[in-house]
């Protein structure tokens, strides 16, 4: 089974969703599985996972809805405060609601570099890993460091980097970035999406060319056992369609084992985010 795993789904507000500016108006406009599943038909994709894209338990209520009425989505990974002082409560009540797998916290808006270092917050990273939720870091460059030392603070947490934590394709840098991807990575807890590409280049002249070096850092470091394809739709409209983000990564690992492919493509997704396995047909299970 191929996973988009992240993508999101929003009716647009503009106070709420502020962060779409004129820039992007493009996907400035409502976008809900009925939009999304013709794509995936197309691309041979069978399930998504989707992604908190405002902070509030509204939003992770809104996803759940959504998830409940269109099998295709997997799983959902919602916002809640992690640094509340009832966390571990409001995670238990939350353990068996079927298809939330984990949380997100929008750290890369967060002023403070160390943000994920606060205590309030460790105490609330610690408190998904008793109720067995992953957490999704999406983070910038500057905050790597950061975030290297939470993931080896909880070495039993099942983290996963979305969007290779940014780097700054447009401007060429990548030293820095490569630097710390390769201690991230050194942290056999974490998983890292090949998403969110297309939106670090020029958004108007990007090449595959450009993006190479750094999905070679990724795949050097991660491996094909903790790596996951993302489209980041719609978000990615600004740059890119679905099919065009899609080809980066299937043009990336065209060479490699038809195995590698099924793991980036869909498996390593599934086992991440405890996706059961599609249900077998009459006559698979005949043998």
């Amino acid at each position: 089974m191929n996973i988009d795993s992240h993508q999101h789904f929003w009716q647009f507000d503009p106070a709420r969703d502020a962060w779409i500016d004129d820039s992007m108006q493009v996907i400035q406009r409502n976008f809900l599985p009925k939009n999304l599943k013709p794509i995936l038909e197309i691309n041979d994709i069978q399930g998504c996972v989707a992604i908190q894209a405002s902070q509030s338990l509204a939003e992770t209520e809104f996803l759940l809805d959504l998830a409940q009425k269109h099998d295709f989505v997997k799983a959902v990974v919602g916002w809640i405060d992690l640094q509340a002082g009832d966390i571990s409560d409001q995670l238990a009540k939350l353990k068996n609601v079927p298809k939330l797998a984990g949380f997100r916290h929008v750290v890369q808006a967060e002023p403070d570099d160390s943000f994920v270092l606060k205590p309030s917050f460790q105490r609330g990273i610690k408190a998904l890993r008793d109720y067995n939720f992953t957490y999704d870091l999406l983070i910038f460059p500057h905050q790597l460091p950061a975030s290297i030392i939470l993931t080896q603070n909880f070495p039993n947490q099942p983290f996963v980097l979305d969007h290779l934590a940014k780097p700054m394709i447009k401007n060429g840098k990548i030293d820095d970035w490569r630097r710390d991807i390769r201690k991230l990575a050194v942290q056999s807890n974490v998983c890292c999406k090949v998403s969110g590409i297309v939106t670090e280049t020029d958004w108007k002249n990007w090449t595959y060319e450009e993006v190479v070096p750094y999905l070679d850092i990724v795949f050097e470091t991660f491996g094909t056992d903790r790596i996951m394809f993302g489209s980041d739709w719609p978000v990615c409209l600004v740059a890119a369609n679905y099919n065009e983000v899609k080809q980066i990564i299937t043009r990336y690992i065209s060479s490699f084992t038809e195995n590698e492919k099924k793991k980036i493509m869909g498996e390593n997704a599934r086992k991440f985010y405890k996706i059961p396995h599609p249900a077998l047909s009459s006559e698979e299970r005949a043998g």
